[in-house]
């Protein structure tokens, strides 16, 4: 990443009385909030690794793996309002130590969990903890980095949740070799903790903002605002189904349908995450390029989202002539869904962007649980065979449900764009 100029600094013990130089800015703002970030991934991803053992070891259906995984959605889905309350009040070094020292209890928690009850509250409490990683990052990224390097800078933000999500994949079968799934929550445990005190510890303050309007004139202001509307109808519901569908049921589709082994499972899932930060970089240069030459932010989503929706109708359509190329492509051209946040950060006040990132979240988070715990909820109404594999059309079936849920969005975009051409050729520089 390369670090911008030197920006003044706020009051904060490290950064009082001096600026902080590029250099600075990327090691203590940068990288910290990153580790959050990677962890937040790794955690959240973990369960499609781990799905064979803990199915052996509850006997979960699909529809109670889906649940069991997808708690995690729908806590971090909660935690956004409140979190982002306190991101706009106290500033992001603040909010997550306490937030990383409480995914570290519920990931204590599971990793001595029982019963399906135990595991299912025990996810809940991580995704709560875990809930203000992200947001936290792109605060404080947003308050140090001039907004036109934004789209490259959160590329790299997400490239490192990627390298996070690709370490819960063969990195984590790697560790079952040495210790077997609860050892590894104590791990993660400690890790969570570790990360909030380094961020603590290191984080300098922002730089003031302006007023702080209140909660619900802040939330009125952020889903009025015509760049938040356009944005979220276009992209919101690819990004839910993104986040729903990664890791867990593109594992489960590649042992059900494409037929692999654990081993190969883990190895294309390795890949696909490993593609999430190729993607995420590739996303951000490719926004900053176009915008210089006056190609609007929110086209660069739309033809993003339109081959998302391709990608997902090769699982539609069974795609065979290579099952391996299909689960890659999902997760490397899934992430132009992430370019919402930079379109958000671009366009709303200083004082808004921690709020209007708990917006996109909450929205996120809300529909990735409904996608992940519905996906299974699909899948479980055909009848396994003998090993517990379920048929194609099972897939087939849910994936086309997503795939009609996601059309309208975009063709709602095209037929505004084809019915309104003198706005669009007007403002080539508006998002």
């Amino acid at each position: 990443m390369r670090a911008p100029d030197s920006i003044p600094a706020a009051t904060s013990p490290l950064a009082a009385g001096r600026e902080l130089s590029g250099r600075a800015v990327l090691v203590l703002v940068f990288l910290p909030f990153a580790l959050g970030h990677f962890l937040s991934c790794l955690i959240r991803t973990v369960n499609a690794t781990l799905a064979p053992q803990l199915v052996a070891a509850l006997g979960l259906t699909p529809g109670q793996l889906g649940l069991l995984t997808s708690a995690f959605f729908f806590a971090f889905a909660l935690a956004q309002l409140p979190v982002g309350i306190a991101l706009d009040r106290w500033g992001p070094a603040r909010v997550q130590l306490p937030m990383l020292l409480l995914a570290a209890v519920g990931t204590l928690a599971f990793a001595g969990g029982q019963t399906f009850a135990q595991l299912l509250a025990a996810r809940a409490v991580i995704g709560l903890g875990l809930g203000g990683c992200f947001m936290s990052a792109v605060k404080a990224i947003s308050a140090w980095i001039a907004p036109a390097r934004l789209p490259s800078v959160q590329g790299y933000l997400i490239a490192v949740g990627g390298l996070g999500a690709a370490s819960a994949t063969l990195p984590v079968r790697l560790a079952l070799h040495y210790m077997d799934w609860r050892g590894l929550f104590l791990w993660l445990a400690a890790a969570a903790a570790l990360t909030g005190m380094l961020i603590r510890v290191l984080s300098p303050s922002p730089p003031d903002d302006a007023r702080k309007p209140a909660l619900l004139e802040a939330m009125r202001a952020v889903y009025r605002h015509p760049a938040f509307r356009e944005t979220a109808s276009l992209v919101l519901v690819p990004h839910m189904v993104f986040f729903g569908l990664q890791g867990l049921w593109i594992a489960r589709w590649l042992s059900d349908v494409a037929g692999f082994n654990e081993e190969a499972v883990g190895y294309l899932l390795y890949l696909g995450m490993a593609a999430v930060i190729f993607g995420a970089i590739a996303t951000g240069m490719l926004t900053e390029w176009m915008g210089r030459r006056g190609v609007r932010t929110i086209s660069v989503a739309a033809v993003g989202v339109a081959l998302f929706i391709g990608v997902q109708l090769g699982f539609v359509c069974n795609w065979r002539p290579s099952y391996q190329l299909l689960s890659v492509l999902f997760t490397l051209v899934g992430t132009v869904t992430g370019i919402e946040y930079t379109i958000v950060a671009q366009s709303l006040p200083a004082a808004l962007t921690g709020r209007a990132a708990t917006c996109l979240n909450l929205l996120i988070f809300l529909g990735a649980f409904a996608v992940q715990a519905g996906f299974g909820l699909v899948v479980g109404c055909w009848r396994p065979d003998g090993p517990g594999h379920y048929p194609a059309a099972a897939y087939q079936t849910a994936f086309g449900a997503l795939v009609l849920l996601q059309l309208p969005g975009l063709l709602w975009f095209m037929r505004r764009r084809a019915g309104n051409p003198v706005e669009w050729a007007s403002h080539p520089s508006r998002l």
